[in-house]
């Protein structure tokens, strides 16, 4: 009976979860991703391509959609020491897209531009008007 109750309860917790408002269509934010967190204890020979697949995961989890597009100039940064010395962190602008495509599954989709910086120090994530 208690289990049944508790279940009934995450039920009512979950649909009112599931009321908010949802977030804004099209909005910018930097982040600083320390890829080097995600590329520890990975094989040479895959730790750029890791990197890349990490900023999507990274993007797809911080923006809320599942189509991601890495910028060219991003690629090159990740790749610019080669496969195996991927920089240890990078500044990267999230922005979210409405998609032109009428056939498109997602309405939506976020594009990972690099922001060059001269030092990591004390940057927090930032709102950016679009």
């Amino acid at each position: 009976m208690l289990k049944l109750l508790t279940g009934f309860f995450s039920l009512s917790i979950n649909f009112i979860m599931s009321e908010r408002k949802s977030k804004p269509d099209l909005v910018s934010r930097d982040y600083t991703i320390h890829l080097s967190k995600y590329t520890h204890r990975v094989t040479f020979k895959k730790k750029a391509p890791r990197a890349v697949k990490e900023i999507k995961k990274f993007a797809e989890k911080a923006m809320g959609t599942k189509d991601v597009r890495i910028d060219a100039q991003l690629n090159k940064y990740v790749w610019s020491r080669g496969v195996k010395n991927v920089p240890t962190r990078v500044r990267v602008r999230l922005t979210r897209k409405r998609n032109e495509d009428e056939e498109a599954a997602e309405k939506l989709y976020t594009i990972a531009q690099l922001i060059e910086v001269t030092s990591f120090k004390g940057l927090e994530t930032q709102t950016v008007d679009a």
